[in-house]
């Protein structure tokens, strides 16, 4: 799973999640993407279950970049917890997206193989999602 590397501060706000993606949102690296329609947090296992679920259908042809990394960190206190005692512990660490963010690429294979890869991959996130070719 994508974690961050070193954290220098490890708590964050939750910040906001409006308007649209005005930085990557076009597709750069290779030929199809596959882009966010909605605004949400993906979590670094859905990127790991799509980034899967995609080279699992292409049998591990052609190259697939991913555009999201999970820099944000989600805390949460222990379930029982009496109110108070501060903030709770990193649980685990999200992608803030917004919509328009091409947040997977695919090159390499023929344009049927990908579409259906990226829907596949779609599938496994928690928004709604639209094939796009450069």
């Amino acid at each position: 799973m994508l974690v961050p590397r070193k954290v220098k501060f490890r708590k964050q706000h939750r910040g906001k999640r409006g308007g649209v993606a005005t930085r990557g949102n076009v597709v750069s690296f290779g030929k199809y993407g596959l882009k966010a329609m909605e605004a949400s947090w993906i979590t670094s296992r859905q990127i790991e279950a799509a980034r899967r679920a995609i080279t699992h259908f292409i049998k591990r042809e052609g190259k697939v970049w991913i555009r999201i990394f999970p820099h944000q960190a989600v805390t949460s206190t222990p379930n029982e917890t009496r109110m108070g005692g501060g903030k709770g512990a990193v649980s685990h660490y999200v992608a803030t997206v917004k919509p328009g963010t091409v947040m997977f690429e695919m090159d390499g294979v023929p344009m049927d193989i990908a579409s259906r890869a990226l829907t596949l991959a779609g599938h496994k996130l928690p928004i709604k999602t639209k094939f796009v070719t450069k």
